[in-house]
Order: structure tokens, then C-alpha cells, then sequence
């Protein structure tokens, strides 16, 4: 058990290390497996072999990348079902919920190998009437080796997205997963060496705890990428500082959903519920606060509330949510519930027995006031707090006031996209939910405490590439402009000029 003291966060115990993993099968609790950790030594000599095939995977070029990825994506087709019963044993997730990850997997593979070249490849830019002899034009590098720290509530689908960014870029990757989930990514490290034999240290995994992923910042990364909580984030990014090593981060979230007046009230239910309670509530995105307008509050509250009922929780095959595979967690998920109740709410499903030792049955909470942790603070569990507003205004404030900035909902039936746009957050589905994080031609990302950077789309594959910007003399200069020895009253004159033409644009020149 943690110290009194420990910071404890949705990615384990702060400063927590051991010389081994011991993972559990979630569904009987019997041990599945050991993993050795990782220290420093074995960071620094995978971050040498990463460095040192870079270059190879570079001159591939876009379709001798692209080539490779679709045999790792065949790969991983074929193996799919032993990489969802692994997510399952795992996790715990329901199998059906695994395998979704396994198919949006391939479709992040399919997104880059098809588009890659077309969104990094080069670009002319226009020229500029000060040096009009010089052609100008853009291409993107990859920064060489990126790290990529993962969490264990998607810990195939979520690293994977920033994995096939990363490599359709150009880069060599080092994947350090959660160490609740270390068998995920071992069997995505070994599907990656059946398709690609001749460079397997373009795709490495090390395993470990905190301290793994402090030796891989260490041993000289070029980019990291970061999903887990704040506390862990800004210790990343305080790290990566002292290097100056830039990071994509993609922290919490406190997604709220905003049910306007003129909501369909069974469609907003239905798909409320399951965006709150889905994978568990184990989702950044997941949605736990809803702003439902006071006019269709009631009546919202009492479909949700019956459909809440009906989730079912557990291993077996008809589960539709699974359990909480980190402990810590449920302690969290206890006091979240139990403050709001405190402080005036009422759960209309669930509540304080809803969380057990190692599952939590949905809780609905209605009455919860604003400065209830269920509004304020992750919970990361399968809860929804519902406060009713006087209208759709007051709902957009209390989105914008919180101090995460990551995915949102809205449903109305003719304003969706009227309120939809006011949220300052960095992704809303209208009139359904989570859609955004299933397409990976949308930018996945937040802002505030939500983190900052994308994955997924034209954004995420520029994540991982730097611009390099050229120039180049197509022919003789009008007259000098980049030496000394200037015709006197050159500049002048091409002052002037671009003066009288700025005001005849303006139709201010007499």
C-alpha cells in the first residue's frame, strides 16, 4: 500500500519503482505475468539503437515507410484477437470494448500510410516582391526519436494513434506503456518485428514504472509524448524542460455534455449514458458533468437514470463495462461520490455502494453543486453529475469556467452547432458523443489542463515533424538586397512603392 504521503494519480503511486511487474488477469485476479524493469542503462541502449537506424528509416521515403506499415497493420489484423484478449486479461475490459481498439488501430495505420506523404511532403510557398529572384519552399524532417509514455485505460488504441503518427513521419519510436498493461505492448512490439525484420529498433518498448519513463526522458529523446494525468504531466514536462525537449501532452479531462431545451431527450440519455460510463469511465474524454437546461432536467434525469440501471457490470461475456484495474482508483472514485452527496446530492442510481473492491456500478448524481469534486476533478470512473441550468448560456459558462479544455458534447436539435462553437475546448460532438476520438482524420487534443499538442489527422502527423524552410536564387537581383554597396535610395524607392500601392488597395491614393 502507498505511504500516507504518496501522490497518488490515475497513473499509479508518484515516484513508485520496483525491479519487476507482476500483472494480474483482471477477470480472476491470478497472476498473468512478470515483466523485468527498465532502468537506465537499458533506456539509454534503446534510445542508441533507435538513434541508429533513423536514418535508414528516413530514406525510405513516404511509400517505402508506408509499405512496411501496411505490413505491420496486416500483422496486427491477423493477430487481433490475441492483442483484444490481452487488452481483456489486462484491463478488463469487456472483449468486445478490446477489440474496438484493435480496429481503431488499423484505421489510424490505414490514415497515415495513405495520407503521410501528402500532408509532410514539400511545398512551394509564395514568393516574397522584396527578393521576387528567390524560389521558397517547406519540407518536414522527424525529429529523429520520440518517446511515447502510455496509459493503461486504452493502452493499445491510444499510444498506437501517436505511434503511427510518429512513425509515417520519419521517426524511430521507444514505447514505455502503463505498468498495468505491459503484455499490450509487447505484443505490439513483437507484431511490428514479423513485419518489419530488417529495422526492428525503429519500434522498441521498455517496462517500468515512473522512474522507466524519468531514464527514457534522460537518455535523450528528441519529442516525448505523454497521455496520463496533470500531476504526472507536469512532472514530465518540468523534466523534459532541463532539455528543452518538446512534448505532446494529453492529460485529464472534466468533459461536460450540454442538453439544450430542444434536446431529443431519449437520444441525449442513451448516448450520455454511455459516454460517461463506457471503458468504465476510464476515459479522458468520457463525459462527467452534465448541463442539462431546468425546462427537460427532470425528464432527462429519469430516462438516463433508468438506462443507468441496466448497464451490467463485470467479466463475463454479457459485461458491458469491466472492472477498475488500479486500485488506487477506486479510493478516488469513493471520494468524489461521497463529497457530492455530502454536499447536497442525490444519487437517483448507484451512490456509495455502487463501489466496490474491485468494480463500480454506474452512479447517477443529480443536486450536485458546483464546487462538488464531481464537477471540479477527474474522476475517471463511471459517474455522471448532473446540474441543472436555466439555459444553455449558463451551461456554456460553467464548460468554459472549469480547468480542462479537452473533448465536450452538445445536444440540441436545431443549435448544436451555435453552442457547440462557444466551448472553449479542443473537440465537441453534436447530437452524439466521443465521435471525434473514432476518426482519425479529426486532431485529438485539449487545452488548459487538458495538455496541449494533437495526434490523429493532418495536425497529428505534424506533431511529429519539424518545418525547415529554403530558399533558393532562381536568378539576378533587381539590385542588391541581401549584400552592402545598395544604389543610394534603393529602399527608398521600394518604400514608396509598396506605400502608394498599400493605400490604392485602401483607396486612399490621390
Amino acid at each position: 500500500m502507498p505511504s500516507n504521503d504518496a501522490t497518488i494519480t490515475r497513473d499509479g503511486v508518484l515516484g513508485y519503482d520496483a525491479a519487476e511487474i507482476v500483472t494480474f488477469d483482471q477477470a480472476t485476479g491470478a497472476e498473468f505475468a512478470r515483466y523485468p524493469v527498465a532502468g537506465k542503462e537499458e533506456a539509454a541502449a534503446a534510445v542508441t539503437a533507435a538513434r541508429s537506424v533513423t536514418s535508414a528509416w528516413w530514406d525510405l521515403g513516404f511509400e517505402g515507410r508506408a509499405e512496411r506499415l501496411r505490413a505491420w497493420r496486416r500483422e496486427l489484423a491477423l493477430g487481433g484477437e490475441e492483442g483484444a484478449a490481452l487488452i481483456h486479461a489486462e484491463n478488463g475490459k469487456p472483449l468486445e470494448e478490446a477489440r474496438v481498439e484493435v480496429l481503431g488501430t488499423l484505421e489510424h495505420l490505414e490514415y497515415v500510410t495513405e495520407n503521410a506523404a501528402r500532408v509532410l511532403g514539400g511545398r512551394d510557398v509564395p514568393g516574397s516582391p522584396t527578393v521576387p529572384n528567390q524560389r521558397a519552399w517547406v519540407e518536414y524532417q522527424p525529429y529523429g526519436v520520440v518517446g511515447v509514455i502510455g496509459p493503461w485505460n486504452f493502452p493499445l488504441l491510444t499510444p498506437a494513434a501517436i505511434l503511427a503518427d510518429a512513425l509515417a513521419a520519419g521517426n524511430a519510436v521507444i514505447l514505455k506503456p502503463s505498468q498495468i498493461t505491459p503484455g499490450v505492448a509487447e505484443w505490439l512490439i513483437r507484431t511490428w518485428q514479423r513485419a518489419v525484420p530488417e529495422l526492428p529498433a525503429v519500434l522498441q518498448n521498455l517496462n517500468g514504472y515512473g522512474a522507466t519513463g524519468g531514464a527514457l526522458i534522460e537518455a535523450g529523446l528528441d519529442k516525448l509524448a505523454f497521455t496520463g494525468s496533470v500531476a504526472t504531466g507536469k512532472k514530465v514536462v518540468a523534466q523534459c524542460a532541463q532539455t528543452l525537449t518538446p512534448v505532446l501532452l494529453e492529460l485529464g479531462g472534466k468533459d461536460g455534455v450540454i442538453v439544450a431545451e430542444d434536446a431529443n431527450l431519449d437520444e441525449a440519455a442513451a448516448h450520455v449514458l454511455w459516454g460517461a460510463v463506457q471503458n468504465t469511465g476510464h476515459g479522458c474524454i468520457s463525459l462527467e458533468v452534465a448541463y442539462v437546461v431546468e425546462s427537460v432536467h427532470d425528464e432527462f434525469v429519469d430516462k438516463i437514470s433508468r438506462l443507468a440501471r441496466q448497464v451490467r457490470t463485470g467479466s463475463g461475456e454479457d459485461a458491458e463495462i469491466g472492472p477498475v484495474p488500479l486500485p488506487t482508483q477506486i479510493p478516488i472514485i469513493r471520494e468524489h461520490i461521497q463529497d457530492a452527496l455530502q454536499r447536497g446530492a442525490t444519487a437517483t442510481v448507484g451512490g456509495l455502494d455502487a463501489v466496490g473492491d474491485h468494480f463500480v456500478t454506474p452512479t447517477i448524481l443529480v443536486g450536485v453543486s458546483l464546487d462538488s469534486l464531481a464537477v471540479t476533478d477527474e474522476t475517471f470512473g463511471p459517474t455522471l453529475a448532473v446540474v441543472k441550468v436555466a439555459d444553455s448560456d449558463e451551461a456554456v459558462a460553467h464548460v468554459n469556467a472549469g480547468r480542462y479544455g479537452l473533448g465536450s458534447a452538445v445536444f440540441s436539435r436545431e443549435r448544436g452547432e451555435a453552442i457547440a462553437r462557444r466551448l472553449r475546448v479542443g473537440m465537441t460532438s453534436i447530437n452524439d458523443v466521443l465521435v471525434f476520438s473514432m476518426n482519425p482524420a479529426v486532431p485529438f487534443g485539449g487545452r488548459s489542463d487538458s495538455g496541449y499538442g494533437r495526434k490523429q489527422g493532418e495536425e497529428g502527423l505534424r506533431e511529429f515533424a519539424y518545418p525547415h524552410s529554403f530558399t533558393a536564387k532562381t536568378g539576378p537581383a533587381q539590385f542588391p538586397v541581401t549584400t552592402f554597396g545598395r544604389p543610394a535610395g534603393a529602399l527608398a524607392g521600394a518604400l514608396a512603392a509598396v506605400r502608394d500601392r498599400i493605400l490604392a488597395e485602401d483607396g486612399q491614393n490621390d
